[in-house]
């Protein structure tokens, strides 16, 4: 089966930068490179939301999404050959204190919905203080 490793994650002032990594095993290059990769998260007492959504870019043009919480300050980006998802996180907010996991799933278009999810990580904390 698929499986989903994610790192990257800390403690940071507000104002800071992160850059999560989520490496996928279990894909071809080929199934990686096409399918819909995502990460959320969640805070605790929260819905786990969201975050940035990466559609194939080989299939759809490499559409991509963010929350409107994080537009402008985080990017996601994926490298098909290593088969690695990214999520770099600038100028960081108390309240993108959360666990943030990378998830993908195995047919269809990226959707904001956890549910239409098969594949997790394990998550990693991210921590901004003020």
């Amino acid at each position: 089966g698929v499986q989903l490793v994610e790192s990257g994650g800390g403690s940071v002032q507000g104002g800071g930068s992160l850059r999560l990594s989520c490496a996928a095993s279990g894909y071809t290059y080929s199934i990686f490179s096409r399918a819909c990769m995502g990460w959320f998260r969640q805070a605790p007492v929260k819905e786990r939301e969201g975050v940035a959504l990466f559609d194939s870019d080989i299939d759809s043009d490499g559409r991509i999404r963010y929350a409107d919480s994080v537009k402008g300050r985080f990017t996601i980006s994926r490298d098909n050959a290593e088969k690695t998802l990214y999520l770099q996180m600038n100028n960081l907010k108390p309240e993108d204190t959360a666990m943030y996991y990378c998830a993908t799933r195995s047919t269809g278009w990226c959707t904001s919905d956890q549910y239409d999810y098969n594949y997790w990580g394990q998550g990693t904390q991210v921590t901004v203080s003020s």
